[in-house]
């Protein structure tokens, strides 16, 4: 399902649900999500989760106005999956500041480390950032947009039920974790076109 205008609540409509769903939406992101180490979430993007940060936005900011919901639509949107990768946001944590400030500076780059690996296959680095750059040359971001982007024999592997294998190969942050059962099976949802 594509989001478009005509897709999303009114501002009433989802001020009616925005409690009530709101259990199944954490559900739903949690599911989505890996811990790369004790400092690394990968949140997964799907439609659900992209529709929810748009209704979101719309609500916080009481857009109302179509030129306004265009704006949050055209800026999440790109966000969504379309049937050959994976998309996420890629969260670094660290809750002492000066701890975060430190390890920032040390992991400038780490974004272009990220990696998939599908049993059997080559890695497939994570394609970060295109929207805009969010390092400099003194610290990376604690934010980053991820995509890992799949050839035909990757995907059919990890339809057909392969081991995937999530990582990092940066010098400060080398890391991978096998992905569980449960969340690789909602993201091989993705791939099915």
């Amino acid at each position: 399902m594509v989001i478009n205008r005509t897709s999303l609540l009114t501002l009433e409509a989802y001020a009616k649900i925005r409690k009530s769903s709101k259990p199944e939406a954490i559900a739903h992101r949690r599911l989505r999500s890996v811990a790369l180490g004790e400092h690394m979430t990968l949140q997964f993007e799907d439609e659900h989760t992209i529709r929810r940060q748009i209704q979101e936005m719309l609500h916080i900011e009481k857009i109302f106005d179509e030129g306004g919901i265009q704006s949050e639509i055209e800026a999440y949107a790109p966000l969504v999956p379309d049937g050959s990768n994976w998309k996420a946001t890629m969260l670094l944590e660290y809750p002492d500041p000066h701890e975060r400030k430190r390890e920032l500076a040390r992991l400038i780059g780490v974004e272009d480390r990220m990696f998939v690996e599908v049993e059997g296959h080559a890695r497939v680095y994570a394609i970060a950032d295109e929207d805009l750059e969010r390092e400099n040359a003194e610290k990376t971001s604690a934010v980053h947009f991820v995509r890992f982007e799949f050839n035909p024999a990757h995907k059919q592997a990890i339809l057909a039920g392969a081991a995937v294998k999530l990582g990092c190969d940066h010098a400060h942050y080398p890391m991978h974790v096998q992905i569980g059962a449960e969340t690789l099976a909602c993201l091989a949802g993705d791939l099915q076109t």
